[in-house]
């Protein structure tokens, strides 16, 4: 049996953590050359005979003393024993990439549950080179960090989502926010996760977040994307959740023809303001003197007039509110109680529409649920504003009817 002269390792790329040396028939008269940011390590028999590092070594009995115990190898001469030999890299790059497994945390924007996903990128580097091969290689003839992604993917993601998830709802920081959190997160993350490593004979590095995003790989996590993404385009083009249902009718009604278009042209021109027989439609019966018929004649009109009176027409008529009525915020479209002032998700100011009492954004024109004319559209000619309650009130009243403030 041949015996071998050189062991070396000429790593083709930076992507092997360890790497076996085929051949295990050595002699003291071998010759080891190991390079730099290399390590080499001698196993035989189950025990560790020495480690090497960078440099030309022969394999002596003094640089290997337990060959004389292990195979009663006497001093000088060529003598002959078997061993494995594994080379260490011990620098590499941050080129490992991870991704965890959907975790569900409660986003305090939302109130309610949301499946995330995180994304990054970590390195480490073999600090212990003897704990790394006893803990990790096992019977593998090299180690890349594709088997360390694997062979951790499980304990990383769960520690992973674990502090993720605790630093979103100590912080209460929600997917809309987290973003722009991502370097404190990841440094937040760093010290369990150098602890972790340490335990493999590994120094972590460098461990960056690149995204954590809700996971659509789920039918949930779709349409939670779709909601904010349907979100966010309304808020670049101006319009709320409310004006697009209405749309949605409209263009509903205008695809079935007959008096049903009708209806959606109608509906349509009140909602953007059009003039013609849209416009007319939109008003008010008791605006365009049209009668609905038995029993929504006078008796319709009245009672719509008390109901815009009961709303004040203004943001502040507060107290001529009906109570326990639910409205939908025109700007973030939840649901709250008219009695309030403000949107107590948003802070957005309660604009009632006189007729029905839908909220309404400031400039509005018109309301988006029923078509009405609201205060912003009018002109300041043909109205006035009690400053006290903003109730709209007819030009030449003295006095508020809403609140009996005097004007003159």
């Amino acid at each position: 049996m041949a015996f071998i002269d050189v062991v070396e390792w000429s790593p083709s790329n930076n992507d092997v953590y360890a790497w076996r040396f085929p051949e295990s028939n050595l002699s003291t008269a071998t010759q080891l050359i190991v390079r730099e940011s290399q390590e080499a390590v001698f196993f035989s028999k189950g025990q560790m005979l020495g480690k090497f590092g960078p440099g030309k070594h022969r394999l002596t009995t003094e640089n290997l003393p337990l060959l004389r115990r292990l195979y009663g190898i006497p001093f000088g001469g060529t003598n002959p024993f078997f061993a494995e030999v594994w080379f260490v890299n011990k620098a590499m790059p941050l080129t490992i990439d991870w991704r965890t497994t959907t975790m569900r945390v409660m986003d305090p924007d939302y109130g309610t549950m949301v499946p995330l996903c995180a994304a990054g990128r970590y390195g480490v580097k073999v600090t212990d080179a003897e704990k790394f091969l006893v803990k990790l290689i096992g019977t593998m003839r090299e180690f890349t960090s594709a088997n360390l992604t694997d062979h951790f993917m499980g304990p990383l993601s769960s520690k992973t989502n674990s502090v993720i998830a605790s630093f979103m709802q100590a912080n209460r920081v929600g997917i809309m926010q987290i973003a722009s959190q991502l370097d404190q997160l990841g440094a937040f993350i760093g010290q369990p996760m150098s602890e972790f490593w340490a335990e493999y004979g590994l120094q972590l590095t460098g461990f960056y977040i690149t995204s954590v995003d809700v996971d659509t790989r789920s039918a949930e996590g779709k349409k939670i994307s779709e909601a904010l993404s349907d979100r966010s385009a309304q808020n670049i083009a101006g319009y709320t959740w409310q004006q697009r249902q209405s749309f949605d009718v409209a263009s509903n009604a205008m695809s079935h023809g007959g008096d049903m278009g009708i209806l959606g042209m109608a509906m349509m021109g009140g909602m953007f303001g059009g003039g013609g027989m849209g416009s007319a439609m939109m008003q008010q019966p008791s605006q365009t003197g049209f009668n609905a018929g038995p029993g929504l004649g006078a008796g319709a009109n009245q009672q719509q007039g008390q109901q815009a009176q009961g709303y004040g027409g203004g943001a502040g008529a507060t107290a001529g509110r009906p109570r326990g009525k639910q409205v939908f915020c025109a700007n973030c479209a939840r649901p709250y109680d008219s009695s309030s002032r403000f949107c107590p998700n948003c802070g957005h100011e309660y604009n009632p529409c006189p007729m029905c009492g839908s909220d309404n954004h400031q400039n509005a024109h018109r309301c988006v649920t029923c078509g009405a004319t609201l205060a912003s559209a009018r002109s300041p000619l043909d109205e006035t504003t009690c400053p006290r309650c903003r109730t709209i009130v007819a030009p030449g009243a003295k006095f508020c009817p809403q609140c009996g403030n005097r004007l003159s």
